[in-house]
Order: C-alpha cells, then structure tokens, then sequence
C-alpha cells in the first residue's frame, strides 16, 4: 500500500491533486505506479510534493522575476563594485516586479541575495566592503517570492580575465548543471542525476561539496526533497512528474572539506582555502523529461 500519507480517494471522489476531476481520471493510475515502485523498496514521493498545474503556474510567475533579476545583475556586476551594491540591484529590480526577494530576513539573514566569491561555498553575505576584483569568481544566488511562490536560482560571474583553471571550475560545474538536467527522467530515482553530476565533476578533477545540496522549491523555500550531489546510482527518491526542486552542485578545485562563518553563522567556506563554484537552476520534472523553470 502506498504511504500513509498518500491516502486514495475513491474512484469516483474528487482527485487528491485538486483538479476537480473523479480520481479514476485523473492520478489513479499515478498512484498505482507509485505503489508498484514502493513495492520495489524505493522511496516514494508524498503527494505534497506534487504540483499541481495552478502552483505551476505560479512558480512560473515567480521565475520571470527570479531570472530578470540575475538578469540586470548580468548588465550591471564589474569591477569595482561592491558586493552591497548587488543587493540594491537585487532588492530594487525585485520590488518593481511586485515580488519579494526571498533571503532578505529569511532565519535571520540580512541580505536580499547570496554573494559568495572564490572561497567562499555559499551564503555569501554583500557588504560594502567586499570589492570585487580582477580575477575573481563570484556565485550570485536569487530566490523571489511573487504571489506567495517561490523561485530559486544562481549564476557565476567571472570579473575579468581570471586563472585558466579557475575558469575551468567554473566551466565544469555549468556542465555538471547541464549534465543533471539530462538526468532528470521520470519514474527514476534521483541518485541517478545526482551521481551523472558527481561523475563528470571528479573526471575533471574537483570535488562536490557533500553536507549541502538542492532541495524541493516552489510553495516554499525550502522543500523535501533534499537533493545531494554524491550519491550512487538507483539510490533516493523516485523522481516522478510535477516534482520541483533545484540542481545545484557546489563544486569545490580542492577537497570537498567546508566551514562555516563562526561570526555571522551563515557564509560556508571552503577547508583549504581554494576556489568553489556554482550554477543552480529549478526543474520541474515532466513526462519525458524536465522543464527548466530558473537559471
């Protein structure tokens, strides 16, 4: 039987998914396969994780403000300019698109986005005494909430001219993204992807940060399902359709060690002090494949 938590209506009660239509028309036979899988010992997604196509839709709306944010950031980051000068930038931009930007007080940070440079894993906090520099990588990480939806997404941004292999890091864990979004198939667990993104950063020489991952987006911030980017393959959660969550590997030049900021408890740093990258898009997973929500 599936999980308590995914009760069954009856065939011809109103579907779980709200749709208005009788549950023989609608996700019987989505249940039935779920059934089949965790009968197989494989973990199955709550029915809460599912989206509907109204919460689609709003997660949608989200993303056109997420994504022309880190847009304007685009047009506008260079040397020279202070991390604090990003969050304005973030923090206008998003309030002229009637929207909120997610970080800004969320548990406590003060920021409207994550600004997290060379070193630095993620949770960067902009101040207006980090300059950006010459050479530098820098993570830029927008998440929005429009309407009461939630959109997440991050891109790296290269100040200049920088090391070759510095610019490698960053090249590869763009792949490592691209590489995950390939993954992503319907009605297969989600160690596949994670492992396919893991691979191609280890053949190339870096390490993927292990204690922090993706994570299930869109009704709220933060969602199950907890998405690492090292595990085996034909391990985790089933992926299935209407599923939502962030690829988000954080791909390290040096070991996969980190800490984090004793005085402000948010910024992660990498143990030995080399570069760390990452590119993160918010996927919904579809039929055949994956839509792209953010990047």
């Amino acid at each position: 039987m599936l999980h308590l938590t995914n009760r069954r209506p009856g065939r011809n009660d109103p579907c779980w998914c709200g749709s208005g239509k009788k549950y023989k028309y609608c996700h019987q036979e989505f249940d039935n396969k779920l059934e089949h899988f965790e009968t197989l010992g494989i973990q199955v997604p709550k029915h809460s994780m599912i989206k509907t196509p109204e919460q689609v839709e709003g997660i949608r709306e989200s993303a056109k403000v997420n994504i022309a944010v880190l847009d304007e950031v685009a047009s506008k980051i260079r040397e020279g300019m202070s991390t604090e000068e990003i969050d304005r930038i973030v923090y206008d931009t998003t309030v002229k698109m009637d929207a909120i930007p997610a970080p800004l007080h969320y548990e406590g940070f003060p920021k409207s986005v994550c600004t997290s440079i060379n070193n630095v894993v993620c949770h960067g906090i902009p101040s207006e005494d980090e300059i950006l520099q010459e050479g530098d990588i820098i993570n830029v990480d927008v998440s929005t909430i429009k309407n009461g939806y939630f959109s997440d997404s991050s891109r790296m941004f290269i100040i200049g001219g920088t090391d070759p292999a510095w610019k490698k890091l960053v090249d590869v864990t763009k792949e490592c993204v691209e590489i995950g979004v390939k993954a992503v198939k319907p009605w297969t667990q989600l160690g596949n992807m994670s492992n396919a993104v893991h691979m191609h950063a280890v053949e190339n020489g870096f390490s993927v940060v292990r204690e922090i991952g993706g994570h299930g987006c869109g009704c709220e911030f933060h969602e199950d399902p907890w998405v690492s980017f090292v595990a085996e393959p034909n391990t985790g959660i089933l992926m299935v359709p209407g599923m939502c969550f962030t690829i988000e590997p954080m791909v390290n030049m040096g070991t996969d060690e980190i800490f984090q900021d004793e005085d402000n408890g948010w910024t992660i740093y990498t143990e030995d002090d080399q570069p760390s990258a990452q590119w993160e898009v918010q996927v919904l997973v579809t039929e055949d494949g994956c839509e792209v929500i953010t990047y």
